[in-house]
């Protein structure tokens, strides 16, 4: 038979449930709250049939437009032959878990700001811009001895005889 093309076709690995995650979900994951602006990735929970998004939104970040009572406005790129498209779509928050993509970020804006405050306490003018990791310094190799190899000469005849 030819293979099905229907909206969860090819999905029976994609939405299962992890080795030992089976079972009732944690409270944790209806007692989170979702801000318009905060980042999330869209992890399809098997286990609710729900509000589940398509296979294609699965392991993808969007970005919350709209929070409803059961769900969470999501907009995600989707790419669309040569241009990239924003999708809005509604997923419900057992589909949804908070995204930490911008983790690295926020850190690095409160250290620049508190290295900021402390410049101008000292009354200088920092840079807080990244920059590229240079080269290495360079070094002397001491103590090294210098060993000269040479090839032993291949014997055809021994060899053929099964002889070392």
């Amino acid at each position: 038979m030819p293979a099905g093309h229907g909206l969860r076709s090819r999905t029976r690995d994609l939405f299962s449930r992890p080795f030992r995650k089976k079972g009732t979900i944690p409270l944790t994951t209806y007692l989170r709250t979702y801000r318009i602006g905060d980042y999330v990735d869209i992890k399809v929970n098997g286990a609710v049939h729900k509000g589940m998004p398509h296979k294609f939104y699965h392991g993808r970040t969007g970005q919350v437009w709209n929070v409803t009572k059961r769900a969470i406005g999501v907009e995600v790129n989707k790419q669309v032959g040569n241009r990239i498209i924003k999708k809005r779509i509604h997923v419900r928050i057992e589909h949804v878990q908070p995204s930490r993509c911008n983790e690295d970020f926020k850190l690095r804006k409160k250290t620049n700001d508190q290295l900021k405050a402390e410049a101008k306490a000292r009354g200088e003018v920092i840079s807080t811009k990244r920059q590229p990791e240079g080269p290495k310094p360079g070094f002397m190799v001491e103590g090294a001895t210098i060993e000269t190899v040479t090839p032993i000469p291949y014997d055809v005849v021994n060899d053929l005889k099964g002889g070392y």
